[in-house]
């Protein structure tokens, strides 16, 4: 039985990049960001409620999918479908889209006089911090993905012997304590590789994903405890707003706090989702297919509309909603342009048969 909770989740996180990301343009915090506006503590709080599990939220469930995908799929399948989902689009994008996103910073904080084209050479040689932030290189938003591709190939001889064995059921009677402690194993990897974006972190939360929470009973505690996890969750956000208040945002205790929020976030979602978000309508279907795609256009489209929005247009708000709501239609402008087209749906990782509403 498909576990479609797990795409109308996935969806969903994929959904929150239009808001988060718009909301990164009025961060009150000092970031740049590629383009920033008028700084917002509204947008600063829910940028910090959001992220500490939602990316790993989303690691979590590429390795539960993988789980699936290997029970239909040969490892040699497996490799060439991340390939062509994560690998070839990562590529393309780097080439065709992050470069527009730091030519727009480019413009925005340094004033830069050249056109597009010859930003290129500014790009591809200027390595600074990485985020494009000033006009050099940077991954952008792509970073997920090629994380996701590389933690899928390491984890993939493991997951063949896994496989091999038809899984394991050592797991099928923990507990809940049990796995609310898994966050330790998080945050230990954490530091390991930690350049901007932790790979060990990714791992393992894609490992645990995979061994751990791919198993239906795990899935069925999640279930029990969705709420539990859901007050604990709340609980560990207040106290992450106001250790942020108090001057609190550093040392061990900070990183303790944001790792029991990411880990009880995680849980409460992935259980709520299983009990109450089990089935599935036209409209997931089609945006289940179209989600990484989405992921692929969203920032560039939402840079290049938000550089003009914050010429034009100087109310907040209503550049916020602007920002959001275009993005997030042109967004699917682009992707029903790619997908009916055999090349741009090959090179975006857009299956041939896709849904439509």
């Amino acid at each position: 039985m498909r576990k479609y909770y797990i795409d109308n989740l996935r969806v969903c996180c994929i959904l929150l990049l239009f808001p988060f990301h718009t909301a990164m343009i009025f961060n009150n915090w000092g970031e740049a960001f590629y383009i920033h506006g008028q700084d917002s503590v509204i947008a600063s709080t829910f940028i910090s409620t959001v992220y500490p599990w939602w990316m790993t939220l989303l690691f979590v469930m590429a390795g539960m999918s993988s789980y699936y995908a290997l029970q239909k799929r040969s490892t040699r399948e497996y490799a060439i479908e991340r390939r062509d989902k994560l690998l070839i689009p990562f590529l393309v994008a780097l080439v065709s889209m992050a470069p527009l996103q730091s030519y727009i910073a480019d413009l925005f904080h340094n004033g830069y006089e050249g056109n597009f084209f010859s930003h290129y050479k500014v790009f591809f040689t200027r390595f600074t911090d990485m985020t494009g932030y000033d006009g050099g290189f940077t991954p952008a938003h792509l970073w997920f993905m090629i994380y996701l591709y590389g933690v899928s190939m390491m984890m993939l001889p493991l997951m063949k012997r896994y496989m091999a064995r038809k899984g394991s059921k050592r797991f099928s009677k923990m507990s809940y304590l049990s796995i609310f402690l898994l966050f330790a194993v998080v945050a230990i990897c954490t530091p390991i590789l930690n350049v901007g974006k932790s790979v060990g972190e990714s791992l393992a939360c894609f490992a645990i994903g995979f061994f751990i929470f791919s198993n239906d009973r795990v899935q069925d505690t999640l279930e029990r405890f969705a709420w539990v996890s859901g007050g604990l969750a709340l609980t560990f956000a207040l106290l992450k707003q106001f250790m942020w208040m108090m001057g609190l945002s550093q040392g061990i205790l900070w990183d303790l706090e944001d790792r029991l929020f990411m880990w009880t976030g995680i849980l409460f979602w992935l259980g709520l989702f299983k009990k109450y978000f089990n089935g599935t309508n036209k409209v997931m279907a089609y945006l289940s297919v179209a989600a990484f795609p989405l992921y692929y256009f969203h920032q560039t489209i939402l840079v290049v509309l938000g550089y003009f929005v914050l010429k034009y247009v100087h109310m907040g708000w209503l550049q916020y909603v602007l920002i959001c709501i275009g993005t997030f239609v042109l967004s699917i402008l682009c992707y029903e342009i790619c997908r009916r087209n055999s090349v741009t749906a090959k090179l975006f990782g857009i299956k041939k048969k896709c849904k439509q509403l």
